[in-house]
């Protein structure tokens, strides 16, 4: 989701401080499917207390959890042994569960979860992998913890009250802890012969070099509670933030920043043949085990090579139709498109205007598509959906755009802030897809209506899985197709083809990198030939594959397989596209494979 990704963290759970309860070693007396409902609510709280991140995020850390509001993760080793720990005690417990006498939804939740923690078990089996952040390297532009905690308490910590702002004050407190614990997993890492891409590291010393050189007065976590403290009429937290953000964070990121500096000479260029995790070690069967927690599927890097390569191909024909339709026939697909870009009607100025111009687009085109769902879709969800600018100081660093679902009560709707660094990301024709894919029908829309389930037991709305995700987030720019959203805009449907070249160029470039020695400005290069991108936004993202190996290949795997799991269904008698896309929703996300066995047993009359 564009971090796009970033669901991926806080969905995922980014760790936490509290201690982890006990577990049986093995499931007690399990002799009926009431017993799935009971063992998966315990482990979705054992979950939240692991992750209370996610409990924030989720909208659920309020009465007997409000205690998670005042937690945050870190990543030190005892907390990762933890949770490792933990994860291992659920699996011995789901896999104990006898089948016999399950209904069918809750075999599929059971399957669905053993999924998910056979997922995680197998990257913990690689020392250097993440708990707290995705992906082998610790800190990186993408994500660390820093930048994690700081997203957390900015966005999502509510502060309604004083026991808010004293949580806040609490969190905060907990940031210099979960730095240092960050910069101990680069030491780890790097004794392991494990660093990022030199471009990567400098990257992150930039990045972290901005942040603690604000006046802590002016730091944007200061800022915050001072102004939501203030709606309150409560007094004095804005000063008790500058004192521990003075005294504790920036002390913490100057050590970060003297970490990394020490491992640059470690650090791979960018000249050098392979900056994948191939390179590192063991780190073609860690890639195979990223590539089944993103994908959801069995699927082997070669095989997504090359299925990337055919829909490269495809695609390219089709979008060279369309570019000759509209009088441009001469030079390669990006030259023809990057000309397209530049024109005066679909160029917007860079400046704060422009980038009004581009919202104020984007939301006209939701507003229209809005008014077409009824036709394809019989549920909607509860929370509403908000397209906002990044902040400009997260600009740096992040993709073309980030997205979270709104909270489970309704309170807090979804949210895609896009990156509006340089107005020429985004030309005219590129904005209808952008809006369908993160907004409606696609992300925000698909989440809010598994987080605002009434029907789906909470530990089914927090269930997150990329391959379906992503999928449906490009499956959602075909529905957008389908319902005309481009028979009046050819150019726009131009930006829907190249959306979905621009995925098909992922599969290349992410397999490329990891598994087949590609170095940095080679996978450049082809995403750039590949997509409308600047040569800058193209860097940005393959940076993005190269500290989180396997999740750029969900997005047209997920999309080929609910494509392919319509064109099954609509050879059904009966068959009704508004039904299927209600029965695809209504369970939830989960891995692909799940889904296909799901679909299998779906009436579709």
């Amino acid at each position: 989701m564009a971090q796009e990704y970033t669901r991926r963290t806080i969905m995922t759970g980014a760790g936490a401080g509290a201690l982890i309860a006990a577990l049986p070693s093995s499931a007690q007396s399990i002799a009926n499917s009431n017993t799935i409902p009971d063992l998966l609510t315990r482990q979705f709280e054992e979950k939240l207390r692991l992750f209370p991140e996610l409990a924030t995020f989720m909208g659920l850390d309020t009465g007997e959890r409000s205690s998670l509001r005042r937690s945050f993760s870190d990543g030190d080793p005892s907390y990762v042994a933890k949770a490792q720990q933990t994860i291992a005690a659920q699996l011995r417990e789901l896999r104990a569960t006898p089948t016999v006498g399950l209904s069918d939804e809750h075999l599929l939740e059971r399957d669905v979860s053993i999924f998910d923690l056979e997922a995680q078990s197998a990257l913990h089996a690689f020392p250097y992998n993440g708990i707290s952040t995705t992906g082998p390297y610790g800190p990186t532009p993408l994500e660390s913890a820093y930048q994690n905690a700081s997203l957390m308490l900015r966005d999502f910590h509510p502060v309604d009250n004083r026991d808010d702002a004293e949580a806040y004050i609490a969190r905060l407190g907990r940031m210099g802890g979960i730095i240092d614990a960050d910069t101990g997993r680069v030491k780890r890492n790097a004794a392991m012969g494990v660093v990022a891409p030199r471009a990567v590291v400098e990257q992150m010393i930039a990045i972290l070099t901005k942040a603690r050189d604000v006046d802590p007065a002016s730091d944007g976590l200061v800022k915050t509670i001072e102004t939501k403290a203030a709606a309150q009429r409560l007094t004095g937290y804005g000063e008790r933030a500058r004192v521990i953000v003075a005294e504790q964070i920036k002390p913490a990121l100057t050590r970060q920043i003297a970490a990394l500096q020490a491992v640059l000479p470690q650090a791979s260029d960018a000249a050098e043949a392979h900056v994948g995790v191939g390179r590192l070690p063991n780190g073609l069967a860690y890639y195979d085990a990223c590539l089944r927690m993103h994908t959801t599927t069995e699927m082997k890097a070669d095989a997504i090579h090359a299925l990337g390569l055919t829909q490269v191909a495809a695609l390219s024909t089709e979008i060279d139709a369309l570019l000759k339709s509209q009088g441009m026939a001469s030079g390669t697909i990006k030259e023809r498109t990057k000309a397209l870009s530049a024109t005066p009607t679909q160029a917007f100025p860079d400046t704060d205007e422009g980038r009004a111009a581009i919202l104020a687009h984007i939301n006209e085109r939701l507003d229209r598509v809005r008014k077409r769902l009824p036709e394809v879709f019989g549920r909607f969800p509860k929370t509403g959906y908000e397209i906002r600018r990044l902040p400009p100081e997260r600009q740096d660093g992040t993709p073309f755009g980030i997205a979270y679902p709104g909270s489970t009560d309704g309170s807090r709707p979804g949210i895609f802030f896009i990156n509006l660094r340089s107005t020429t990301d985004w030309p005219r024709y590129t904005l209808p897809t952008l809006a369908f894919h993160e907004a409606a029908p696609g992300h925000l829309f698909e989440s809010g209506l598994q987080i605002g389930s009434g029907e789906l037991p909470l530990y089914r709305r927090g269930w997150f899985f990329n391959g379906y995700m992503e999928g449906w987030g490009l499956y959602a720019e075909q529905i957008a197709d389908e319902l005309g959203m481009y028979d009046d805009d050819p150019t726009g449907r131009i930006g829907y083809l190249q959306s979905h070249l621009f995925r098909a160029a992922r599969l290349v470039v992410d397999t490329g990198i990891h598994s087949r020695g590609w170095d940095r400005e080679r996978a450049i290069d082809y995403l750039l030939e590949n997509s409308s991108m600047t040569r800058d936004g193209a860097a940005s993202e393959v940076d993005r594959y190269i500290v989180m190996p396997g999740q750029a290949c969900s997005y047209m795997i997920g999309h080929a397989t609910i494509t392919r799991l319509r064109d099954e269904a609509s050879k059904r008698p009966g068959f009704d596209r508004r039904a299927f896309h209600d029965f695809v929703l209504e369970g939830g996300a989960m891995p692909l494979a799940v889904l296909e066995r799901r679909m299998k047993a779906w009436p579709s009359t």
